[in-house]
């Protein structure tokens, strides 16, 4: 045979092996000595969201990461020449996505020598992602990192540092102000992980005083005090999961001492009891107040702090998060609209300036609070407007803005002295906004009641113990 036929003939043979590997079910991944990929078919691509150009001749551990303490199936076999069967693995590819895979995982040899590995894949990711799901509704932690709202550079960046201890066991430190969404990140953390088949334990460190919360963290031993009975603490309950702790800066620093002495030696001794119990726990923390200012102020020890941050991250408050506003208040009205089985649809231009303006010492929490407020005070409207702000909103509401909401109409709220007692106050406003609403309605009582939410009746009461003429 010439050499044209047989060039011709292994083009051929190429294009075959080709195709078949592309037809394959299965995904192939082959590796050279040097850990560069080789071989990269169709279905893999798949599996793994890449392209061919994404991994092809590209070293393996430049393109995937592995967790912590984890190495490539591909790259174990290269380098100990033994084969691999039936092997769960879960990596990232270079876009964060995580896939797990079950891995048949060969040497390749010549001459006595391993020349490269080949790995063949079946998918379980979809198959993961739904046990998963499961093990949430179980284990009941709600939220995922596709749950958290927000598209700001701000949160986006914490959301990508999240994901990335998501991978390991490490200790985290959230830190954050009341009501930022600590608790979010803390389960998506978790559910990411994967301790996710593990317990989510969490404990508000202020909610106890010392004597009670050490008990509860490490478990106590029978007779340890009066009455003490053998029971596990949560470090024990949350074996092979997480354990988030938060206001960690509210313990006392005895308590704190005992917590580092348990991180650090992996294991914990229950209050009475003579000997120690090896854990397996990762830790979350949360802490509400600058770390710093916490150490300083003699809030949280330097050396605890160092220890549990070795991830540290800093959630934003809303303030410095505004643009975030428009699509959390369209997730909360569409929250409530089921709730309450209404059709709001959003809120008016001036409440959404405001919103802009308010400086939500409160955070998202706050921001929640007051759409659930505001869409009870609704009957049948589709936006949110300024009246059916709560009370201590309103008193904030610049006039102007008022106006600007209903310019046909005048403002209602009163602007009380000063010195004048808080039953005063309220007593003006509730008879300006009355008198306001029954003038709207020019003295119609039904459809003035119908507005405020109250019965003919009700309104016929006030408006007499008011002075107010209907």
């Amino acid at each position: 045979m010439s050499s044209s036929k047989q060039h011709s003939s292994l083009d051929t043979f190429l294009r075959i092996y080709e195709q078949i590997l592309d037809r394959m079910n299965e995904g192939v991944h082959v590796i050279d000595v040097h850990g560069t990929t080789i071989v990269y078919n169709q279905k893999m691509t798949e599996l793994e969201s890449m392209t061919q150009q994404d991994v092809l001749h590209k070293p393996l551990s430049e393109v995937f990461q592995f967790p912590s303490g984890q190495e490539s199936t591909l790259l174990t076999v290269l380098r100990t020449g033994k084969s691999i069967r039936n092997t769960r693995q879960t990596y990232f590819n270079d876009k964060q996505k995580e896939i797990t895979t079950i891995n048949n995982t060969y040497p390749i040899i010549e001459n006595g020598q391993v020349v490269g590995a080949v790995e063949i894949a079946d998918d379980i990711t979809k198959m993961e992602r739904l046990i998963r799901e499961n093990l949430l509704e179980k284990n009941g932690s709600r939220y995922t990192f596709d749950q958290i709202i927000g598209r700001s550079t701000s949160i986006l960046d914490v959301i990508e540092s999240a994901k990335r201890a998501a991978r390991t066991s490490s200790s985290v430190l959230v830190v954050g102000e009341t009501g930022a969404g600590k608790e979010l990140f803390v389960q998506s953390i978790h559910n990411a992980s994967l301790r996710v088949s593990g317990p989510l334990i969490s404990q508000n460190c202020a909610a106890l005083p010392d004597s009670l919360i050490e008990g509860l963290l490490f478990g106590t031993a029978r007779g340890a005090f009066t009455g003490a009975i053998e029971r596990p603490g949560l470090f024990e309950q949350a074996e092979g999961g997480t354990l988030f702790l938060d206001e960690i800066n509210s313990l006392s620093m005895p308590l704190q001492a005992k917590l580092l002495r348990a991180l650090q030696e992996k294991s914990i001794r229950r209050i009475g009891d003579t000997k120690d119990r090896s854990i397996d726990v990762r830790i979350i923390a949360a802490i509400n107040e600058d770390p710093i200012e916490a150490i300083a102020n003699d809030h949280l020890r330097k050396d605890l702090y160092y220890r549990l941050g070795v991830v540290t991250l800093f959630i934003p408050p809303l303030r410095e998060r505004k643009d975030d506003i428009p699509a959390l208040v369209h997730h909360f009205i569409e929250k409530y609209n089921q709730l309450f089985q209404m059709e709001v649809v959003g809120i008016s231009a001036e409440v959404q300036q405001f919103f802009n303006e308010h400086d939500w010492p409160g955070n998202v929490r706050e921001l929640q609070h007051l759409i659930e407020g505001a869409m009870n005070l609704m009957f049948d409207e589709t936006i949110i407007g300024y009246e059916h702000l709560p009370l201590h909103f309103l008193r904030r509401a610049p006039a102007a803005a008022v106006l600007a909401d209903q310019q046909t109409q005048p403002a209602f709220l009163p602007f009380p002295d000063e010195g004048k007692s808080l039953k005063e106050t309220m007593q003006e406003f509730e008879t300006s906004y009355i008198h306001h609403v029954v003038d709207k309605y020019d003295g119609n009582i039904s459809r003035a009641a119908k507005e405020l939410q109250i019965s003919r009746q009700s309104l016929q009461y006030r408006l007499r113990k008011l002075g107010i003429r209907g």
